[in-house]
């Protein structure tokens, strides 16, 4: 009965989370439909009208004067979440018995003389013209009279749409994505659950506890609200090409004979500002030392093009597979850099292995470039037919590079279908394959360099030159206007077994998920260092440096969501994977989450991260 009792406990607890997740979601989507920031706040009776209406609300102006009172001056966003808590939306059955006490008849509808006298003289007034905006809707009137049924649901539906929009706008614009609250990486707002343990031997505490208002009893509101400000604030300092600095612990004498296996692989930046990856399975017939490196992989594009993802971050998580096959325990990363090469060195046990390719998305996202011309995919030869652009091949030759993950020179149909899965969304199955062996040059039932050209150029013959879907490939794999890799990032992966040889697989193209965030925030919380927020020792600032990297997560242990505001105001020389100086993060109870990703903005020069992390 115990175990019953705490279990039921459990859901519920886990329900209210989920519905309190799903409240402050509609909560930031109204609110950041309105204003820039959810640190901006809200400056006049209208704005909290056009935001209350944003969430699905349609206050009176005894509602606004009730939280719009001659001293406000301003409402944040808690407050907003706090009105939005006591103003209930109205319900079918309460805007129906409302029309039902002036349809005292109960015949469905109402004269729109008696709705004009109503409205005009009772309650919050409403102006004639406002009135007559109502009763010329032809959805829900006719012949003098407002079928009051078929106008709640109108005003239903349409109360939905508007929350829905509100919504699908923060998903789409990745600039809002990263400034509302929560891991860019982590689509839930829930956050990574905290595990059970004891408090960590590496957390620096000040000795006084004391709220910044100098009171240290508990508060009486959740923390998101307290109205004094627990802080700490972190410095750290990163050398001047500090990257170049620190080797890996590899002897190359030592390493002869042991049996090494490679993979590609690439990091692509989705329209919505998501990074998507392979993903690896790697099997180990016996105990033994192994040494894994990951590096972007350095492919000689057309002789002036820029190649700017040779200067992006890469990592690896090493995640060990258990019964159930979903459950991942996380063995180590790869946290010695030399140069561009993120590396790790140790034994592992017999068994199946994930491997997670990583970026922080410092150096790898939207940039807007002005292009100064289109470039030319295809034109026509001597004799009139059409053919590939000298530039447009040399791109294909670099994309085919690319995505020939095994390096062997051929695209096996797994190797091909990664390409397909990212271009078109489809696969192509085994039919198709045997199509492409008719028509286009293969060995070993694997597509050359040569076919894969002429794939492409049999897809412009098709169009008639029109080169839309030849673009439409090219941007989806990272490529501009002006054919260069700008927003795709390919590596290579290297692994070396000193007793067996290992086996590496591809499996997956895709967003890291909850494993790999989980993976992130375990790793910095394990290796790095840990403050708690002064006045609130529930809160835990854990801040990792690995070679010219530095990330941060929050912790949040208490039983209340948290908002931390995060200043990089004094940082020097920094480039963080939020795209913002100042932003704020939101971290449901029992969890941690992701704070943010630095880099040195310029590699020569010394760079300073100082940071402020502020409870909201």
């Amino acid at each position: 009965n115990q175990k019953a009792t705490h279990s039921e406990n459990s859901q519920g607890k886990k329900s209210q989370h989920a519905e309190e997740a799903i409240f402050y979601m509609n909560c930031r989507a109204a609110y950041l439909s309105v204003l820039k920031s959810s640190l901006e706040n809200i400056k006049s009776k209208e704005q909290l009208s056009l935001v209350l209406q944003q969430a699905g609300r349609n206050p009176s102006r005894r509602t606004i004067n009730k939280y719009w009172t001659s001293q406000t001056t301003s409402l944040n966003f808690d407050d907003f979440c706090a009105i939005l808590k006591k103003e209930k939306p109205a319900t079918k059955n309460e805007l129906l018995e409302a029309f039902g006490k002036i349809d005292t008849d109960k015949a469905g509808y109402i004269f729109h003389d008696e709705l004009y006298k109503i409205l005009t003289t009772r309650g919050d007034k409403m102006t004639w013209e406002e009135v007559t905006s109502i009763t010329k809707q032809a959805d829900f009137n006719c012949s003098g009279k407002l079928d009051y049924n078929k106008f709640c649901e109108l005003y239903l539906s349409t109360r939905e749409q508007c929350c829905k929009a509100a919504r699908d706008r923060l998903e789409v614009d990745p600039r809002l994505r990263q400034q509302q609250f929560g891991n860019q990486t982590e689509n839930s707002s829930e956050g990574i659950p905290v595990p059970v343990s004891k408090a960590s031997p590496r957390i620096s505490r000040k000795s006084d506890h004391k709220l910044a208002n100098g009171d240290s009893r508990a508060p009486s509101r959740p923390s998101s609200a307290q109205s004094g400000k627990a802080s700490t604030s972190t410095t750290v300092t990163v050398g001047a090409s500090s990257s170049r600095n620190t080797k890996l612990i590899i002897e190359p004498d030592t390493m002869k004979e042991w049996q090494c296996v490679q993979s590609k692989g690439c990091f692509y930046l989705k329209e919505n500002g998501e990074i998507i990856s392979h993903k690896y399975r790697l099997h180990l017939p016996q105990r033994s030392a192994v040494c894994i490196t990951i590096k972007p992989l350095n492919i000689a594009q057309a002789e002036g093009k820029s190649c700017r993802w040779l200067s992006v971050d890469t990592d690896l998580f090493i995640l060990k597979e258990n019964e159930p096959q979903e459950n991942l325990q996380l063995v180590s990363f790869t946290e010695l850099q030399h140069k561009e090469m993120f590396g790790w060195r140790g034994e592992l046990g017999s068994g199946v292995y994930w491997l997670l390719p990583f970026t922080t998305g410092c150096r790898l996202r939207k940039v807007k470039t002005q292009i100064p011309g289109e470039a030319k995919l295809v034109g026509r030869d001597e004799d009139g037919e059409l053919a590939l652009t000298k530039e447009f091949r040399a791109a294909l030759l670099d994309i085919f590079e690319t995505i020939d993950l095994d390096g062997n020179g051929l695209l096996s149909l797994e190797e091909y279908n990664f390409f397909e899965l990212r271009t078109s969304g489809e696969k192509c199955d085994q039919e198709a394959w045997a199509v492409c062996k008719e028509n286009f040059e293969m060995k070993k039932n694997e597509l050359t360099r040569q076919g894969f050209m002429d794939l492409n150029l049999m897809e412009a013959n098709d169009r008639d030159g029109d080169p839309r879907d030849l673009w439409v490939t090219l941007l989806s794999l990272g490529y501009n206007k002006a054919l260069e890799m700008t927003e795709a990032c390919p590596f290579v992966i290297d692994i070396c077994a000193e007793r067996c040889k290992a086996r590496m697989k591809a499996v997956s193209l895709e967003a890291g998920g909850s494993q790999l965030s989980r993976a992130v925030c375990r790793s910095v919380v394990n290796k790095g260092e840990a403050k708690v927020l002064d006045g609130s020792e529930n809160i835990i600032i854990h801040t990792y440096k690995s070679g010219s990297r530095i990330s941060s997560v929050i912790e949040n242990k208490s039983e209340n969501k948290v908002i931390i505001h995060v200043n990089n105001e004094k940082s020097k020389n920094c480039l963080n994977s939020r795209g913002l100086t100042v932003f704020a993060v939101e971290v449901a109870p029992k969890s941690m989450m992701v704070s943010q990703h630095v880099m040195p903005l310029k590699e020569q020069e010394e760079c300073i991260y100082s940071c402020v992390h502020s409870l909201v």
